[in-house]
């Protein structure tokens, strides 16, 4: 009997793991996957999270457990140097991987554009950690507001889907806190979203732009477009025009660059914001043996938007051709099948996109129905990993009993 085919993927987010699960049924194929973190969670639910209208359990699911199920090794680490010659990959609890087959999921990060003062200055939700810490400053910060006798001074940069929904969120946050209300948000909370382009939501329609950005003002959230931040500090943050927006909790969720850890790849192609260049197959461009999936990799032929639903379609196929290519066999190109996309603004609105031109939602009914499709998506990918029932079974709690979040009130 041949040995088995050494397949390690880097990092398991949403297509890390669609791409694990799937080959690590295979009995010809020893699979590891490595992370930084002990659990998986659905990135584009990291807003909630930060807000604490979501919580771990239920929601946070142990690698330990999906390796168990789905027959793969997990460790929990991070890759420091990557060997294309002897096919190695070192991590950083200095463990050595040897491979036959690399997977890059490494998924990406907010870009400071190398902005003086954002990164020391700004919060970051680009993992789960980040946005527990999130949650933990939001909740100091109010209460050290309220206690004063002042408003919380909040400043978000990015008006994109995560910029826009957290915005809302922090708000649905202190309107459901035990001891706040929505009395307490109107009265105790002076937030500021900040876009440098001219309207937030650029991927929608420009009318679900307008009308996200009437439902934040009516949340009591100023909406700045055309608005350049070229600094921060303690105090807030600077824009092009001179003027100095205050901010005592500043959340910087603007852009989309690769994980730091795609520079580990010498001789690979890499963008301008560090993505992996891949052929239609997935594999790199200089390297069959290593493929990049989700926000890390870009197709030139092809460009896909970097979205989790994009990185599921793209692990799942890696799941299905590489079996494929360790046979001898030429796979069909990846074909990304658009499905729309969804924002949901906490309980209080949601928009959905079928295409360029047409979208839906907006108002108690449709908003309510573009929000369900938003858990849809989440839920359907998280019935795959643990299952109908426990889905189900935390879905409904969920919805019997939400999450109040602890403010401190």
């Amino acid at each position: 009997m041949s040995a088995a085919t050494r397949v390690v993927v880097l990092g398991g987010g949403v297509g890390g793991l669609e791409a694990a699960t799937a080959l690590g049924r295979r009995g010809n194929i020893s699979l590891t996957l490595v992370d930084r973190s002990p659990v998986h969670y659905w990135k584009p639910s990291l807003h909630e999270f930060a807000a604490g209208t979501m919580q771990h359990d239920g929601n946070c699911i142990p690698f330990t457990e999906t390796a168990a199920k789905f027959g793969f090794s997990f460790t929990q680490s991070v890759p420091t140097a990557i060997d294309r010659t002897p096919q190695t990959v070192t991590l950083e609890n200095g463990s050595t991987l040897p491979y036959d087959y690399l997977v890059v999921a490494l998924g990406s990060r907010a870009n400071d554009f190398g902005i003086p003062g954002i990164v020391e200055h700004c919060r970051f939700i680009d993992s789960l950690n980040d946005a527990d810490t999130l949650y933990s400053e939001f909740r100091k910060a109010l209460q050290t507001a309220r206690a004063a006798g002042q408003k919380l001074s909040l400043g978000i940069v990015g008006g994109g889907a995560t910029g826009v929904q957290l915005a809302a969120e922090l708000c649905k946050a202190i309107d459901e806190a035990p001891g706040l209300g929505v009395s307490v948000r109107k009265t105790g909370l002076d937030a500021v979203l900040i876009e440098t382009g001219p309207r937030i939501l650029p991927a929608f329609p420009e009318a679900v732009s307008e009308a996200a950005a009437a439902q934040l003002e009516k949340l009591g959230i100023a909406v700045r477009t055309g608005a350049m931040v070229v600094g921060a500090d303690e105090n807030g943050f600077n824009l092009k025009s001179g003027e100095q927006i205050p901010a005592t909790l500043r959340i910087w969720a603007a852009g989309v660059r690769a994980s730091d850890a795609t520079a580990l790849f010498d001789g690979l192609e890499r963008g301008r914001a560090g993505q992996l260049g891949v052929t239609q197959t997935l594999q790199t461009t200089e390297d069959p043996k290593i493929f990049a999936i989700g926000d890390c990799a870009r197709i030139d032929a092809a460009p896909v938007a970097p979205t989790a639903q994009a990185a599921r379609q793209q692990g799942q196929y890696v799941g299905r051709v590489l079996p494929q290519i360790i046979a001898g066999q030429t796979p069909a190109p990846f074909v990304y099948n658009d499905r729309g996309a969804v924002v949901a603004l906490g309980d209080y609105n949601g928009w959905g996109m079928l295409d360029a031109n047409r979208s839906f939602g907006g108002g108690l009914l449709s908003g309510l129905f573009a929000r369900l499709i938003h858990e849809g998506l989440y839920r359907q990918h998280q019935a795959g990993i643990v299952g109908l029932v426990k889905t189900a079974s935390t879905t409904v709690r969920e919805h019997l009993s939400p999450v109040k979040p602890d403010l401190g009130a």
